[in-house]
This record gives C-alpha cells, structure tokens and sequence, in this order.
C-alpha cells in the first residue's frame, strides 16, 4: 500500500502534469506551429525530406483548437483518427492518479497492437510515395485540390 506521503506527491505530480498540458494546449493554439518559429522542425523532414508519420501532427492539433477539423484532418489524417484514443489513454492515467480510479480500458490482444504498429508505418511510407493517390497524404496535400 501507498503511504499518505507518497499519494499526495502522486497527486500534485498528475495536477501539475494536467496543468503543463492545459498551458500546453494554450500555447499551441495561439502560436501557429506553421509561422511562429516557436516549434522545432520534424527532425527526420529536417533532414531527409521524408516525411514521418507524425508529420504535420502539430499543426493539424493547432488547427483542431482553431475549430478546423477539415484543415487538421488535410494536415495528418491518422493522428486525427488515433487522437481520440490518446486522450482516452491520457485521461484514463490522470484519474488513476488524482483518483486511484481508471476509465474502463479495452483489452487488445498483440496482434491488434501489432497491426497498429504496421498501419503507421506503412502511413509513413505511403506519405512519401510522389504518385497519386499517395502524394495527397503528405501534410498538407489535400489543400491544393
């Protein structure tokens, strides 16, 4: 059992983590991630010029606080689809901390964490193939329609 020292530590380490996340959210949605300078570059587009599959995931998260869904989507449409399951995740951990309490967790077997893994990466190869319809998953593809 946890001592009464060690959970008050655990739940000002989750508030404070919670509170960085909400000021992190702040800073993103007013600074643009696309003009600010504010933000480091992807560093394997930096220095390939491939883009990974993460590409264009914090623009798409600042489009998203703006309210543009069809504009976060046209920037990285798998982080769109996977971000909801990622709060869930991050939510569910929080309340573990600040509560002793997790949100109802899905049982997924190796071969769904699995094929996970290799939808991402097979995203990130098909981001860069140049021929259509593949070139339309680069980061910011869809806008030039």
């Amino acid at each position: 059992m946890r001592s009464v020292a060690s959970y008050r530590y655990r739940q000002y380490l989750a508030s404070a983590t919670c509170i960085v996340g909400v000021a992190g959210a702040i800073v993103l949605r007013v600074f643009d991630p696309a003009n600010s300078g504010v933000y480091p570059p992807c560093p394997l587009h930096y220095l390939t010029g491939l883009y990974c599959p993460g590409c264009g995931s914090l623009r798409a998260i600042h489009q998203l606080l703006l309210g543009n869904f069809t504009n976060a989507w046209a920037l990285n449409p798998l982080a769109m689809i996977l971000l909801p399951f990622v709060v869930y995740g991050l939510a569910s951990q929080a309340l573990v901390e600040l509560r002793g309490r997790a949100l109802p967790e899905p049982i997924l077997s190796g071969f769904w964490i699995r094929a996970l893994c290799g939808v991402i990466v097979l995203f990130g190869i098909l981001r860069n193939v140049p021929v259509y319809p593949f070139d339309r998953l680069a980061p910011g593809a869809l806008f030039h329609l």
